[in-house]
């Protein structure tokens, strides 16, 4: 055998969208696997967010010019082993052939099982193709074939990472040709498209781009193993060979069927589901403890998958971690009962929460920051799942309260106005975050000092007061066209807060178009309003709620064929463009199931059935069950696999996506949402508060308030506040006090002004005066 030759293949890392099985053992093994078009994709070591190989495929061929790629037939079936268990049983049909493939993780061992089963035309063979992308990247890799201890070893190198893949039959070497190859090149696939037949056998190729190919007898085992370098990977291999491969089989089963008898959940979530509803209540919960990181447990990925990764060179795609979907995944594992790995995630988000407070936008399973974004809803959402564990007696000793003073502190310096949305795009004042913001102040507030607990609560009644104001619009266009009074939008401008003459009319940009239609920012709506309802902060059945519902299913809804879905926003980029192909910065955004759970909670909010929102997204689910973060909602595109209300080649499995199915499950039995924190339900009962207080901070400076209201000034450091009440006639003097939230509060005696009025104030931070005069206009009173 010889090197191969050819330069070093180019080609982009494969990591496809669409997985159809997702798995890991629940052992000490530290592998992550996933399956789509029949074969595996990706395999992570040794963390979630690290691909290890491209793929590895097969090939089956008679060595005489026939010869067939199995995942490009697009003619298999894939099954689970038992209900929730992520070992997976693929049937590849063929009018010659029928290939079977059992896939399971080693309990202990950094190895994935394939149990190969050629059955058909007894001419045939089939040959295992696997492509190296060692490190994440199919950059210098380096692939050999080697004699070790009497096996043969198809063997990659990058670094500090090496695999090994060992065939076996009846527990001995079972390898016949094999070669390496630089992709493009010299690879057995090349071979085959030019020779029809496994010709090349080169023992080397490298450093580059590159795979490897090994022909099988009709019945074989493969392990692939993963390690430092190649003796480890190939003695965990070679030692994982050495017992049948149905033992491996039964204990994955053993083990995941115990783990699911162990999470029971507060109520059956599967009472009275049909059955397919059922079985998706199974594998959404196998979904998600599959993304729990072992190296960083509790750490979970937003997806093991990335976004139209077919189509370029990205690693990261959404192999991070949001600290907003991981607590969104964490609460559905209270769903299921898992309350142990539910506080897992908490232990993590302690670690990893910034000093100022906050949590990143995303950053890698160590805690390194990777966008740079700030937004609000990712510092509430860990304190309401603290307060979640907390209501469930689950927080097993864990002080929170250090944590939770230090994000309601960042949320009311920085709040309510936040640099993103949850979709991570725009400025300004948005209802989902807001209402996580409110409901993180109040359930948190029991957690704080008297004083910092006043504070937040006067903070999210003031926010929840004013919700309206910010975020609302009236007798716009859009509210005649659909004979409503009005909606909320989906982003307020900023100016909103602190200036009343902020016009809702001016234009939000909308940056994933080919060219942005300049809409104003009262002409743009989303389903992110659906959240205060569903935190408790307004009912269902209120007019501003049930008009925006309309102007929403007007201009969002879709009718596909496996049911309704909506849209982001209107105006939506973020998908594949009208001819198919792939998103790249810029598309027509899709359908996303995500938000047919979310307009469901609404439904059950208003007292009607949620099972049509369940089935729905049931049948919008890989055939493996992996619910999509979008679905096709135009005509049919054949030659890109485009089927309305079928996945797109957005990712798959959306983590979140299963999260909100399972808590939609939790809420249908509850008769209430799952995630609504009983301390908001008990404050507000989903009526508006009376403004009875206005808590002026630097980022957010109220500029009006309603006569018969409190001034509070809750300023950064300590100072001292000057103010007048006769525009600077005369004026008065206070020192600020000290708050145990880290802010400096005054309160100014404002209650009996009437409307017309002026407060006039300044203030120093130590000795030196701010230089700006700033005014609180007193308005008429807000009728009740």
């Amino acid at each position: 055998m010889a090197a191969a030759p050819g330069a070093p293949g180019l080609a982009p890392t494969w990591c496809s969208s669409a997985k159809e099985i997702v798995g890991c053992s629940l052992g000490a093994s530290r592998l992550w696997f996933t399956i789509g078009g029949g074969i595996i994709n990706e395999v992570y070591y040794p963390r979630v967010d690290l691909p290890q190989i491209r793929d590895l495929g097969f090939i089956v061929a008679d060595g005489a010019g026939f010869w067939v790629e199995v995942k490009r037939l697009w003619q298999h079936t894939v099954e689970l082993a038992a209900p929730g268990c992520p070992a997976a049983r693929i049937v590849h049909r063929h009018e010659r052939f029928q290939l079977t493939l059992r896939v399971t993780p080693s309990e202990h061992r950094d190895v994935l099982l394939i149990e190969v089963d050629l059955g058909g035309d007894p001419t045939l063979r089939p040959y295992a193709l696997l492509a190296p992308h060692l490190g994440g990247t199919g950059a210098n890799n380096v692939a050999r074939v080697i004699d070790y201890r009497n096996r043969r070893v198809l063997a990659a190198e990058q670094g500090d990472f090496a695999l090994a893949l060992l065939a076996a039959k009846e527990q001995e070497d079972a390898w016949g040709v094999v070669s390496a190859g630089n992709v493009g090149s010299s690879d057995g696939w090349q071979d085959f498209a030019h020779n029809g037949a496994l010709t090349w056998s080169y023992d080397s190729a490298g450093p580059g781009n590159v795979a490897l190919i090994g022909q099988l007898p009709r019945q074989a085992v493969l392990a692939l193993g993963f390690g430092a370098d190649t003796e480890a990977a190939a003695t965990l291999a070679r030692s994982a060979l050495s017992e049948p491969f149905a033992a491996a089989w039964e204990r994955q089963i053993s083990a995941w069927t115990h783990w699911h008898s162990l999470a029971i959940p507060e109520a059956s979530l599967a009472a009275s589901l049909p059955a397919e509803c059922a079985a998706q209540v199974h594998l959404s919960t196998m979904v998600l403890r599959v993304h729990q990181d072992k190296t960083f447990p509790g750490a979970m990925v937003a997806s093991l998958s990335v976004p139209w990764g077919n189509t370029r060179e990205e690693r990261e795609g959404y192999h991070l971690v949001w600290p907003r979907d991981l607590c969104e995944s964490a609460g559905s594992l209270l769903a299921v009962g898992a309350t142990r790995e539910a506080h897992s995630t908490l232990c993590y988000l302690l670690a990893t929460q910034s000093a100022d407070g906050h949590w990143n936008q995303n950053q890698w399973l160590s805690g390194k920051g990777h966008w740079q974004g700030v937004q609000l809803d990712e510092t509430a959402f860990p304190v309401l799942l603290a307060a979640a564990l907390d209501e469930r007696a689950a927080l097993n000793g864990t002080r929170i309260d250090g944590m939770v003073r230090r994000a309601l502190g960042f949320l009311v310096r920085q709040g309510p106005v936040s640099d993103q949305d949850r979709w991570e795009e725009d400025a300004g004042l948005n209802t989902f975050t807001l209402a996580a913001c409110i409901a993180a102040l109040v359930a948190g507030a029991r957690f704080l000092a008297d004083d910092a607990r006043e504070l937040v609560l006067a903070v999210a009644d003031y926010w929840n007061a004013q919700l309206e104001e910010w975020t609302s619009v009236r007798d716009t266009p859009l509210a005649r066209r659909y004979g409503v009074p009005g909606y909320y939008v989906r982003v307020a401008p900023a100016g909103a807060v602190s200036d009343d003459r902020c016009p809702p009319d001016g234009v939000l940009p909308i940056r994933n178009l080919q060219v942005d239609p300049g809409l104003p920012a009262s002409a743009q709506v989303a389903l992110d309003f659906l959240q205060l309802v569903r935190f408790g902060l307004r009912r269902a059945q209120d007019p501003l709620i049930v008009g925006t519902v309309k102007v929403a299913d007007a201009l969002l809804k879709v009718e596909t064929p496996s049911g309704p879905c909506w849209h982001r926003y209107n105006e939506d980029g973020y998908g594949e463009h009208d001819d198919g192909s792939a998103y790249d910065g810029t598309g027509r955004g899709r359908a996303w199931p995500l938000l047919t759970g979310e307009r469901g909670h609404y439904e059950l909010c208003a007292g009607r059935d949620v099972l049509p929102y369940l089935q729905t997204m049931t049948r919008m689910a890989s055939s493996g069950g992996m619910l999509p973060e979008q679905v096709w909602d135009a005509a049919p595109i054949a030659g890109r696999g485009l089927v309305p209300g079928r996945p797109t080649g957005a990712a798959m499995p959306l983590v979140w996506a299963h999260a909100e199915y399972l808590k939609l499950a939790a809420s249908r039995v509850l008769k209430r949402p799952f995630d609504r924190p009983e301390s908001v339900w008990e404050r507000y009962q989903g009526q508006r508060p009376r403004l009875t207080r206005v808590v002026w901070t630097e980022q957010a400076p109220a500029s009006r308030m309603p006569a018969g209201c409190e001034l509070v000034l809750a300023l950064r450091e300590a100072g001292e506040v000057r103010w007048s009440l006769d525009d600077w006639q005369g004026t008065q003097e206070r020192a600020t006090t000290a708050n145990s939230l880290g802010l400096h509060t005054v309160q100014l005696d404002t209650g009996q002004l009437a409307a017309g009025r002026v407060v006039n104030f300044t203030f120093r931070r130590g000795a030196t005066w701010v230089g700006t005069n700033f005014q609180v206009r007193i308005t008429p009173p807000v009728a009740s």
